[in-house]
């Protein structure tokens, strides 16, 4: 009977911990991570300070929470479902495509998350903006090497600059997400799709073999 009520308030809590980092990262992707406290959360969320404390422990410790929350969100939504597609340049087309998808359909209210919050802690120190920049870190890390990963396939031109490649996919994308943010203006979305499919077809060893699945009925093919 104690294990039943240990693992009982141990779900508790685990409902407890998602319910508010489901609302700290909302808040986050419009206010930023300083607009997090645990006094607002609690009584937002209808939760006792106390009760937030104890999950947390500190607004630090929340911020980076929401972080690790962030990077979960950001892998199911972007990252997992383009793994599920074959390495190649078809494989990156289809990271950006999610990437796209994600912003447009607001999973978070603020557009993406990382761009906001690394605007916010890019003249920063501490453990807050480490964690912030890790976490871009990894996601340049993660377009280069799925761009790199089509070089061995014979898909990439031998001059291909993997590095600039991926600086401006990631600008484009990142750009498609401002310009719909701030302006409530989603042509960007397109005019993305549209440069996207022209940059890799560039870096391509065999561009007239490459397929954008999905794209001919939004661009014109």
């Amino acid at each position: 009977m104690a294990g039943a009520r240990t693992d009982g308030r141990v779900e508790r809590g685990n409902q407890t911990r998602r319910l508010v980092l489901g609302r700290t990262m909302a808040i986050a992707s419009v206010e930023g991570l300083d607009g997090l406290s645990l006094g607002r959360i609690a009584g937002e969320l209808g939760l006792s300070k106390s009760g937030v404390f104890a999950l947390f422990g500190s607004k630090e410790e929340l911020q980076l929470a929401t972080i690790r929350a962030a990077v979960a969100v950001f892998a199911d939504q972007i990252v997992r479902p383009a793994r599920e597609v074959p390495e190649g340049l078809g494989q990156v087309w289809q990271l950006c495509q999610r990437y796209l998808d994600y912003s447009r359909a607001r999973v978070f209210p603020g557009g993406c998350f990382f761009t906001a919050v690394s605007a916010e802690f890019s003249a920063r120190g501490g453990p807050v903006r480490d964690a912030v920049a890790r976490a871009r870190e990894d996601w340049v890390e993660l377009v280069e090497g799925m761009i790199e990963r089509a070089g061995p396939r014979g898909e990439l031109r031998p001059d291909a600059e993997i590095g600039q490649l991926a600086f401006e996919l990631m600008a484009l994308l990142e750009m498609a997400n401002a310009q719909s943010v701030l302006h409530d203006d989603d042509s960007g979305y397109r005019r993305a799709e549209v440069a996207i499919r022209r940059l890799l077809r560039e870096a391509a060893a065999d561009p007239a073999g490459l397929e954008f699945p999905g794209l001919s009925d939004r661009v014109g093919g």
